[in-house]
């Protein structure tokens, strides 16, 4: 079973739920009781080696909560 990000807009709780997928863009409730929490894009580490040695980044995506938007978040 995937393991999904969620945030709230209540609070602003970010957290996980292991769900199924056909249940994925469900709302979810947070661990403090609020619904609706967004299913947000999760971030990503990736690994170039070349050169001198490998170099780990983290991959950004557009929200500054890391939800790349999807969780209408307001870019906090």
């Amino acid at each position: 079973m995937p393991l999904y990000e969620y945030y709230c807009t209540k609070c602003g709780t970010k957290y996980e739920l292991l769900r199924s997928m056909n249940r994925s863009d469900e709302p979810a409730t947070c661990p403090n009781g609020h619904r609706g929490g967004a299913r947000t894009l999760s971030l990503f580490a990736s690994v170039k080696v070349g050169g001198a040695g490998a170099e780990m980044r983290e991959m950004q995506s557009g929200g500054g909560c890391g939800c790349g938007g999807a969780c209408a978040c307001g870019g906090h």
